[in-house]
């Protein structure tokens, strides 16, 4: 929940009342938790399957040994490599963004400074044993809670009815191209504000009784944060009108949380507010490089993927080149963010959200999808502590939510092409795939390796 949240909803809601046109961006966050907890059950189903350390790359190298070798493991590492930065970069842009609600003079190279500090000091506290870090994100779990609450609480003592819930004329007009290309660009800042509901799956492999932990985990912090959105969604647009965040140049269309603090409790209210919305987005980056960073390990330690990155830090136990690389490639991020050149109608943060959801939806979101009726179907016996809810229509539902996302990100960011550097990272990919196997003597250049580890683990377990 706390990478979930961290500075999401904070920063996106302008987005989302710009991609809508009016208080009706409210469908962008429902549309958003639906697809949320359709993936969510796709993730619950495999991740009590499957609890390995690594999430997806576990998941894919399971079912798609049998076609492709170490294939789409190896792309999805690939790709994770660039996309969960991504994820966290935007937590960085986030920081500075609501940081300049306090700072008001600050110039775009000390912005520039204060995030690449900001990722420098995320990778120095993930320096240490995971066990250290529990207690951390626990504190500032809380911390993000508070936040939270204090700025609903805020906006429904100066609630009106009638700035919520007044929609433009043809707000909902299904017929109209235009309501759907909003529509898409909603779901895509509604999905990525979900996203984090699987970096529990992340840790699989350091959970106890992960077949009960991971399900209740992802169901239940997507339902608790779908609560929090709407609460919060709906209590910003009662509080002020939607128009002043459409204004590139107004507090609201940057930090819209401490403009509706200032504007009903006073600025000293909205300062306090202010500082812990800056601690939430730095629980954020901190949850979801702890995740990541393991990503790359466990894809290493099994030799399907880069050797270096399966090594730990011989003291802390914890990936060292997974956690660094990771850390530099959100630095990078938040720099390119800010120095490409967008409109008001399509900020950095917007382009960045459009290139980081084209980036996953290929080998992560469509392929694991597949891969539960792959598992299904090749490994029957495999023990399933959780099964998917009115299977198969949660993935089918997914599925056509990724699809929509996929197909409309050239027109939600118009000049940047998401689509097409999509598909160069993943054709990127299977060069570099081409190449690693080649020097490992794998598939396709030697016999594919079928080895159904949980399978096995589970029939030694029974014998």
């Amino acid at each position: 929940m706390s990478q979930m949240c961290g500075i999401g909803p904070f920063v996106t809601i302008p987005l989302m009342v710009a991609a809508f046109g009016g208080p009706q961006a409210i469908i962008g966050f429902i549309g958003g938790a639906v697809l949320a907890l359709a993936d969510g059950l796709v993730w619950a189903e495999l991740g009590a399957a499957l609890p390995g350390a690594g999430g997806s790359y576990v998941y894919l190298r399971e079912s798609f040994q049998y076609r492709t070798g170490k294939l789409m493991p190896f792309l999805f590492v690939w790709t994770a490599m660039l996309f969960i930065p991504l994820i966290m970069s935007t937590g960085v842009v986030g920081f500075v963004q609501y940081l300049g609600y306090l700072w008001p003079d600050m110039t775009k190279g000390q912005g520039d400074l204060v995030g690449v500090a900001f990722c420098a000091l995320v990778v120095l506290l993930l320096w240490r044993r995971v066990e250290n870090i529990a207690k951390l994100t626990t504190v500032m779990w809380g911390v993000m809670i508070t936040s939270v609450v204090v700025v609903i609480l805020a906006c429904f003592t100066h609630f009106s009815p009638a700035r919520a819930f007044s929609w433009p004329a043809h707000a909902v007009e299904l017929t109209h191209g235009q309501f759907w290309i909003g529509f898409a660009a909603g779901l895509t800042i509604g999905i990525y504000d979900y996203l984090g509901y699987n970096t529990a799956a992340y840790l699989g492999g350091e959970i106890k009784q992960p077949g009960r932990v991971l399900p209740r985990a992802i169901v239940l912090s997507i339902v608790g944060i779908m609560g929090i959105y709407l609460l919060l969604q709906i209590g910003v647009l009662g509080a002020m009108d939607w128009r002043e965040m459409l204004d590139p140049d107004s507090i609201a269309s940057k930090s819209v949380a401490s403009a509706v603090l200032e504007r009903t409790w006073g600025e000293g209210a909205a300062d306090v507010v202010t500082v812990l919305i800056l601690i939430t987005a730095f629980a954020s980056v901190l949850a979801g490089l702890l995740g990541g960073s393991r990503v790359p390990y466990d894809a290493a330690r099994d030799g399907v993927f880069f050797r270096s990155f399966g090594k730990l830090h011989p003291k802390h136990r914890f990936p060292v080149l997974g956690l660094v690389s990771m850390g530099i490639v959100t630095a990078a991020g938040f720099l390119l963010s800010r120095h490409i050149g967008t409109t008001a109608a399509h900020p950095p943060l917007s382009i960045l959200i459009n290139l980081l959801t084209t980036v996953m939806v290929i080998v992560q979101a469509l392929a694991q999808i597949v891969a539960v009726s792959v598992l299904r179907r090749r490994q029957p016996n495999l023990a399933r502590p959780y099964r998917m809810w009115l299977y198969p229509a949660p993935s089918v539902v997914a599925a056509v939510g990724w699809l929509v996302i996929y197909g409309y990100a050239d027109r939600n960011a118009p000049g940047f092409h998401p689509i097409e550097w999509s598909l160069a990272w993943v054709a990127a990919g299977c060069a570099a795939f081409v190449l690693w196997a080649r020097k490992e003597g794998t598939w396709p250049f030697g016999p594919r390796e079928i080895r159904e580890e949980f399978l096995t683990d589970q029939e030694r377990v029974a014998a």
